[in-house]
């Protein structure tokens, strides 16, 4: 997806989209945090992943940071504002768009905590976006 590679251009940090029609979980965090670790973005070398979870027919979604990127992006409150750009998108029906906004959110985030290093040259995850059942 072409907002993940630019929004990783300016970062270290890696970016990741799943989506998928129902969530398996009651509560779309435990289904993100299951997600998390079943892609191994934990794996990362500087442990700041961040992965933007949506369930289409369940209208759910999550978005869920590594250890290192939510505690230096400010914790609760960056995450609540990056939801809410995702959440106005998603009632307006602009799947794309919200994500796209979200993402480059995220990558603000990430550029300013975790900016380019160019010590750190390889694409750790995948940019293209996950599609479950």
């Amino acid at each position: 997806m072409a907002c993940i590679r630019e929004a990783e251009l300016h970062t270290t940090g890696e970016l990741r989209i799943f989506v998928e029609t129902h969530c398996a979980d009651a509560d779309a965090i435990l289904r993100a945090q299951k997600i998390f670790a079943k892609l191994e973005m934990h794996k990362t070398e500087r442990r700041n992943a961040v992965l933007v979870y949506l369930s289409m027919d369940d209208r759910k979604f999550a978005i869920l940071g590594d250890k290192e990127i939510y505690e230096k992006a400010g914790g609760p409150v960056f995450w609540e504002n990056a939801a809410a750009i995702l959440k106005t998108h998603l009632k307006n029906n602009q799947i794309a768009e919200g994500l796209s906004a979200c993402i480059n959110e995220l990558g603000k985030a990430l550029a300013t905590h975790f900016p380019f290093d160019p010590a750190v040259t390889k694409n750790e995850l995948p940019d293209e976006i996950v599609f479950g059942k």
